[in-house]
């Protein structure tokens, strides 16, 4: 069709507007308000969201951010999943493909990007979640967005979803390459620990394949990179609550390590396209604390793809024939 034109529209969390209580008690509550994220009956949450967190946690969350916070560019979440965009537009410049991003909490909004495509003329528009491993929490947050967006309307695109890519080919061998770049430049620590966003452990009860898609990631990272059982660990991080979530513990790892005589790690966080406050903060350097205070002497973390070219090409492989 002459008149088709494709919508590509990357999505990720989002971030505070800027390093201020009030930017991040807004993003907090938005966030932390989303039924996907905190499966509570809203009874019990709200006051506790509201009477609870909202009146204290910002403050502490505020430095954390400002621990990574960009002066000139902003939240590293936001720009790297901006120039991501920018440099994926570029391979697709002159094919009636129009490339942008919205985030599930802040600006810009995943209705008002998909209501500007519609002003663009976009006749089909594909979604990609910049989130590798389908989580109820999040990949299923942005379909709801969009799907809520989509039913205001008279007439909607044609669209396709991708729900995850935890086992493309490309981006198992994109990380693979920019873990062993960093062994080039140092030689490799006694074990890699990939650590993923942790999940109430309910939620795999209840159908969520996160769990064994971060399984499944691992091990075919742990197989490309030749990695024998006794050289790579699977953990979960940011953990929150009371409640049990995905095991085992990123933290607790870390303070057993040195003392199974482990005293040099690499970090690395494959469920993280770009990284951002918890890969930049809590991993690269709260974790690092944990383990030196436990008795660890080398302590590594190894960046997300980022908006590399690496990226790019995953991105590229993901969506396919564009035709």
């Amino acid at each position: 069709m002459a008149d088709k034109k494709i919508g590509v529209l990357l999505t990720n969390l989002g971030s505070p507007a800027a390093p201020t209580v009030p930017a991040v008690r807004k993003f907090l509550k938005d966030f932390l308000g989303d039924k996907r994220v905190v499966n509570i009956p809203r009874f019990v949450w709200l006051p506790i969201l509201h009477g609870f967190i909202l009146p204290f946690r910002p403050k502490k969350s505020l430095q954390a951010y400002l621990r990574i916070w960009d002066n000139a560019k902003g939240s590293p979440l936001t720009f790297l999943t901006h120039q991501l965009t920018e440099n994926l537009a570029s391979k697709l410049a002159g094919q009636n493909i129009i490339v942008d991003c919205a985030m599930s909490y802040g600006e810009p909004s995943i209705p008002n990007q998909l209501r500007k495509f519609q002003e663009q003329g976009v006749t089909d528009v594909i979604v990609l979640p910049l989130y590798p491993q389908y989580s109820s929490t999040t990949t299923a947050s942005v379909y709801d967005s969009v799907v809520k967006e989509f039913n205001a309307r008279w007439h909607f695109p044609s669209f396709r979803f991708i729900s995850d890519y935890h086992q493309n080919d490309v981006y198992i061998a994109k990380l693979a390459e920019s873990i062993e770049a960093a062994w080039r430049e140092k030689p490799k620590n006694e074990m890699l620990v990939m650590s993923f966003h942790g999940l109430p452990e309910m939620l795999t009860k209840k159908g969520d394949p996160y769990f064994y898609q971060c399984q499944k990631t691992a091990e075919l990272l742990a197989a490309k990179l030749g990695l024998k059982e006794n050289e790579w660990k699977l953990v979960f991080q940011s953990r929150f609550g009371k409640a049990e979530w995905l095991k085992p513990y990123c933290v607790e790892v870390l303070e057993k390590l040195p003392k199974e005589g482990v005293k040099s790690v690499d970090l690395v966080c494959p469920g993280f396209a770009v990284d951002c406050l918890e890969t930049l903060e809590e991993i690269a350097m709260e974790n690092k604390h944990v383990f030196e205070a436990a008795g660890g002497e080398n302590y590594r973390y190894i960046g997300a793809l980022n908006d590399s070219d690496a990226n790019v090409a995953v991105m590229l492989d993901i969506l396919g024939d564009l035709k």
